[in-house]
C-alpha cells in the first residue's frame, strides 16, 4: 500500500455540536471499531480494540495475560476505570464526529453472559481472545463535526 505524501486538504472552518447521550451512543453503536484508554503501571495506555453495545454496554474481547484482562480480573468495587473512544472523520472534508465514553470495566465472569459475548462479538485478530470485558457507560461526550 502506497504512503500517500500529499498535503493534506484545506477543510475549511468546522463548527462543533455537542451530542447527547442518545446519539452518541446510537453513533457507538453504529460502528465496530475504537480504542479502549486504561492504566498500566500508573502510564496511560491506549488500544484498539473492535464493540460491540450489548443492553447499553460496550463489549470487547481480551486474552489471556492482556493488561486490560489482568486489570480487570484484580479490580475490587466496580471495576477499572476506562475510557472509550470512537469516531469517524472523512479524512477529506474533515466533518464527522466522535464519541467518548467513561466508566468501569469488568471482566466477564458468569458464563451464560461470557457465552453470549463471545456469539455477539468476533475478535479480528488471530489469537486466542477468550475474555470478555463489559464496560458500563457512566459519562458519555460527544460532539459532531459540521460545516460552518
Amino acid at each position: 500500500m502506497a504512503i500517500d505524501h500529499a498535503p493534506p486538504v484545506p477543510a475549511g472552518p468546522r463548527r462543533t455540536v455537542a451530542l447527547d447521550r442518545a446519539e452518541a451512543l446510537r453513533l457507538l453503536g453504529g460502528v465496530s471499531f475504537g480504542r479502549i484508554g486504561f492504566t498500566r503501571q500508573a502510564l496511560p495506555t491506549i488500544r484498539p480494540v473492535n464493540h460491540v453495545l450489548d443492553g447499553g454496554d460496550i463489549v470487547i474481547r481480551t486474552h489471556d495475560g492482556g493488561a486490560l484482562t489482568t486489570r480487570a480480573r484484580h479490580s475490587g468495587g466496580p471495576g477499572v476505570v476506562v475510557a472509550y473512544e470512537a469516531d469517524v472523520i472523512d479524512p477529506d472534508t474533515h466533518l464527522g464526529w466522535s464519541v467518548v465514553v467513561t466508566g468501569y470495566a469488568r471482566l466477564v465472569t458468569d458464563p451464560a453472559d461470557l457465552a453470549r459475548c463471545r456469539a455477539l462479538l468476533r475478535p479480528w485478530v488471530d489469537r486466542a481472545m477468550d475474555h470478555a470485558v463489559r464496560i458500563r457507560p457512566d459519562l458519555v461526550t460527544g460532539i459532531r463535526l459540521t460545516a460552518v
